[in-house]
């Protein structure tokens, strides 16, 4: 049975620079094995974007 294991990252929308951040952010965790699965995103008080993410987790006695 396949498992999984999750990842929250939240990027403020404060700066001009915050949507390259994002891309660069995800692209790295993408490189990593991580999926998007979710974002939530809130203007209120310029909280910004949190995006939930998952992968499948690796175990020693898992089949591959």
């Amino acid at each position: 049975m396949k498992t999984y294991e999750y990842d929250i990252l939240s990027f403020p929308m404060t700066r001009k620079t915050s949507l390259a951040d994002m891309r660069t952010n995800l692209n790295q965790k993408g490189a990593e094995g991580w999926e998007v699965v979710s974002v939530s995103t809130s203007e209120f008080a310029n909280v910004g974007h949190t995006v939930f993410l998952k992968r499948e987790a690796t175990s020693l006695g898992a089949a591959t």
